[in-house]
Order: C-alpha cells, then structure tokens, then sequence
C-alpha cells in the first residue's frame, strides 16, 4: 500500500514541531514534505521532473513572501491541483481570513495555540483534527 503524503506549508519552527508531533500519533505510516511558504511548496507541486501530489496540505495562513491565502489563490486557479485537500491553520481568528479561505474551496480550519508555554488556546485542535479528519482522509485515499 502506498504511503499518503502530506505537505506542510508553515514558517514557524515550533507549529512544524507541533505538527510532527501530533501526526506521530496517527499510527499511520505517512511521508511529510514541508515547505517554509508558499513559493517553496509551488516548487514542490510544480517539479517538471518529480511532482508532490500530496493527499493533504496543512497550511498556515500568515507566512513570508507568499502567504495562505496567495498561494491557495494560485491553487485553485491550477488545473493540475485544484482538486487538493487543503486546511487551514492558523493562529488567526480575523473572519475575513476565514472567509476568503473558505471561498477557495478548503476542507477545513485548525486554529493553533497560541503559546506553546500555556498551552490553553485550544490544545486539543490539532490533535483532535489528526486524530478524526486527517486519519479518515488518508485512509479513504490510500485504502
């Protein structure tokens, strides 16, 4: 059975961490791409030679060079990857972003701590979002 992928677009080390940490306890095996923006991940999709089609793309919203909204903007206008699973997570909770996201067609939305040292801003999204949505899809993809 082939391995599902899942792209990560995020600029922040400690989310990235986050992240690997809550997808360890899927007990699926998986392959994580990560990309530091969106300029990076169009890189990784785009490859003339060896093309990432990821059956998921977490993405965060607020990035350098290229942020959430930009890059999904230019996904979703691609006929070679606007068909992709994409959720947002961000630490943002401005609904215009919300809305412009949910505009682009996105599967879902995390809302990520926002202090790792108190982790009280919703502890449980990511994990509870891997654990129920990511599991579902990756199995249904890949089974």
């Amino acid at each position: 059975m082939r391995k599902p992928n899942i792209l990560l677009i995020e600029d922040d080390e400690l989310d990235t961490i986050s992240v690997e940490r809550s997808l360890k306890k899927l007990e699926i095996q998986y392959v994580l791409y990560t990309a530091y923006n969106g300029l990076e991940a169009l890189k990784l999709l785009r490859d003339t030679e060896n093309p990432l089609i990821p059956d998921v793309i977490l993405l965060d919203i607020n990035m350098p060079k290229m942020n959430g909204i930009e890059f999904l903007t230019i996904l979703r206008d691609d006929e070679n990857l606007k068909h992709l699973n994409v959720f947002i997570m961000t630490t943002s909770s401005e609904s215009n972003d919300r809305t412009d996201a949910e505009k682009l067609g996105i599967s879902g939305y995390i809302i990520k701590p926002l202090n790792y040292n108190d982790n009280t801003k919703r502890p449980d999204s990511m994990d509870a979002f891997v654990q129920f949505h990511l599991r579902k899809i990756l199995l249904k993809e890949n089974g």
